[in-house]
């Protein structure tokens, strides 16, 4: 099967819910557009209060962001040193997983440099990569060891990715990206990350994203980054009513087990300059959460999403595409994204029995620097971030499918 195959067979929607997939149809959008421009008084104005452009550096675009931006730290032999050591440091301690932190991980001459890019996530452009780590080196514990240690200078709160752990409640602070669609798993996967398809554009939870690369595919799967800004800018100046659109509420589902099927909320967010921040466009969504993938389609007894919704979740993945960059992410990269201001895709891709590509994930937070978290999206902020023990905390070594990409949850 070819990268740019689709793998999961597609299920429909709720009754009313437009034509649209989880994998973008170029042809079904831009039939789409057509309609509703001819159909449809579309506002031409963006809302009240919004900016009509975001500048600085985070309204980047991919073809020419490499010519101001060096967006790689490469470690050098003495930083690897330093990394090693406080891998055996932090072994000594006979701690568990849960007590990584910058004082029992410590990088004492890396450590400023991990703060500013820190700093670069939340003020600069939003992304970085750190390269070089050999994880051939290490054991999968040791590797995760490094990963989650390097990344507590960067942003210390890790946040909840599952609350529970081999049917037991707990708090997962880390997950793996593999495709598992050739195991007995097979039939309860929800999400792309757990198969070889096309990611397309979405945010995750969280401040920062960060993936840490045990191993690439054998062809395929760039990691893919666009900016929410650059994306902002092109809708204000071109399809100001789809900004109406996506600042207006939607019905986001629920997938993992709840008492509530479904919450409502904006996808875009406006934040006017303070004296300590200046003016913002935040961004949070995934398209499966309002059209489904695999063994979760959208659920029957939540409301379809509109004809507007559903151009203004193509217009994103599309716009997306076109001011994308790739990161040329390699084996023993780090990479970083402010989840609020870029958004992120990754390409179809092949494994083979030798070459199969496996990714480890955290979602972070660094108070220092932290944006202002939505109202909207407090209660959602608490879920990931509060309450989270180091005695709770699990590092599950395997890949296995958490709770809300997992049909048998």
């Amino acid at each position: 099967m070819a990268a740019a195959e689709v793998a999961t067979a597609v299920r429909l929607g709720p009754p009313g819910q437009p034509d649209i997939e989880y994998t973008p149809n170029f042809e079904k959008y831009q039939a789409r557009v057509a309609r509703r421009q001819q159909s449809e008084q579309l506002a031409t104005t963006i809302p009240e209060g919004f900016p009509a452009k975001l500048t600085g550096d985070l309204a980047w675009e991919g073809s020419t962001v490499a010519d101001t931006y060096k967006w790689t730290l490469v470690l050098d032999a003495d930083q690897l040193v330093e990394v090693k050591h406080a891998l055996e440091h932090f072994k000594s301690l006979n701690l568990p997983l849960g007590a990584i932190t910058q004082e029992t991980f410590p990088l004492p001459h890396l450590h400023a440099e991990l703060r500013r890019l820190s700093k670069e996530l939340h003020f600069g452009h939003g992304f970085f990569v750190i390269r070089g780590i050999p994880v051939d080196e290490y054991s999968r514990r040791d590797n995760i060891i490094i990963y989650t240690g390097i990344s507590s200078h960067i942003a210390p709160r890790r946040g909840r990715q599952d609350s529970k752990y081999d049917g037991k409640p707990a708090d997962v602070v880390i997950t793996h990206i593999k495709d598992l669609s050739a195991t007995a798993q097979k039939g309860v996967i929800g999400s792309p990350a757990y198969t070889t398809d096309k990611q397309v554009f979405h945010t995750d939870s969280g401040d920062i994203v960060s993936l840490f690369a045990l191993e690439t595919a054998a062809t395929g799967g760039a990691s893919q980054l666009a900016s929410t800004w650059r994306v902002y800018n092109e809708l204000a100046a071109t399809r100001p009513d789809l900004l109406h659109t996506l600042s207006q509420t939607w019905n986001v589902e629920i997938f993992a087990k709840s008492d509530k099927r479904y919450t409502s909320r904006p996808l875009i967010y406006h934040q006017p300059a303070t004296g300590d921040a200046p003016e913002r466009i935040l961004l949070q969504y995934a398209r499966r959460y309002f059209v489904g993938f695999g063994a979760l389609p959208r659920s029957a007894d939540i409301p379809p999403i509109t004809e507007a919704q559903a151009e203004a979740l193509d217009t994103l993945h599309f716009l997306g595409a076109k001011f994308c960059v790739s990161t040329d992410f390699q084996k023993g990269d780090m990479q970083y994204i402010n989840n609020l201001a870029v958004f992120h895709a990754r390409e179809g891709f092949v494994d083979t029995p030798e070459k199969q590509r496996h990714l480890v994930r955290l979602w972070l937070r660094d108070p220092e620097y932290a944006w202002e978290t939505p109202a909207e999206l407090r209660d959602r902020w608490t879920e990931l971030y509060d309450g989270v023990g180091v005695d709770s905390q699990v590092f599950p070594l395997e890949p296995y499918i958490r709770s809300e990409s997992n049909k048998g949850r």
